[in-house]
């Protein structure tokens, strides 16, 4: 995992030999963020020369930013989903989520990082798509937190990268900043019926305990605060 001042992203590796290891990166953090991801990769003993492919979970600054450097300077494949890429090569806006009032100083703040620039996507995904690291991965279309929001689920391994849709800052909860809450509450459900050992979030720490009863917990929570009725 690569924190960032806001947001995170994930480092895959397939492969024991650093220097043979095809490395997939989920999100990409802030624009300028590229050095920093870079020097983690590093860190690790691994060569950034083999990133392979860039999964960008929705089109969201905080997750976008790097792509575009790290896939020129590397070659990597950049991947997003069909209803969000216009939006990552900039060709559409981002879209305005619809704020609670508790998440509008939220939102303020989220604005104070750098704009991502436009970016290219080699690859629009859909719903079911398979991707080839992770023994498999696969796309969850999770519609809400913006219209081509995706998560990307490695059943071999039994982990779920949830991008934003799912929130785990100080608890396991819906995510913020959704175009369409109602959207989102069901894709939260749809991802928590994956029942993952472990869960890796957009914000918060990843989830590795009892992660299938805590995910079905929050989800099932978030419905009944969206239909009280």
């Amino acid at each position: 995992m690569l924190r960032f001042p806001i947001g995170q992203a994930y480092l895959w590796c397939d492969g024991d030999d650093p220097a043979r290891s095809a490395l997939t990166l989920i999100d990409a953090g802030n624009a300028g963020a590229a050095p920093e991801i870079e020097g983690a990769v590093r860190s690790l003993g691994l060569d950034p020369g083999r990133l392979e492919r860039i999964v960008l979970t929705h089109c969201h600054r905080d997750h976008v930013g790097a792509a575009g450097e790290l896939a020129a300077r590397w070659g990597a494949e950049v991947l997003a989903h069909r209803l969000d890429a216009p939006v990552v090569r900039g060709d559409r806006p981002v879209p305005e989520p619809v704020l609670l009032d508790w998440e509008i100083p939220l939102y303020a703040h989220g604005l104070t990082a750098p704009v991502a620039p436009p970016t290219r996507v080699d690859r629009e995904l859909e719903d079911g798509d398979v991707l080839d690291f992770g023994g498999g991965a696969r796309v969850v279309h999770c519609p809400g937190h913006t219209d081509g929001s995706i998560g990307v689920h490695l059943p071999g391994h039994g982990v779920l990268f949830t991008g934003d849709c799912v929130a785990g800052v100080g608890q396991v909860m819906l995510g913020v900043f959704n175009v369409d809450r109602a959207a989102a509450v069901a894709s939260f459900r749809r991802l928590a019926a994956l029942e993952p050992e472990v869960a890796c979030f957009g914000h918060g720490d990843p989830l590795v305990r009892d992660t299938a009863a805590v995910l079905r917990a929050a989800a099932d929570g978030a419905a009944l605060r969206a239909d009280p009725a």
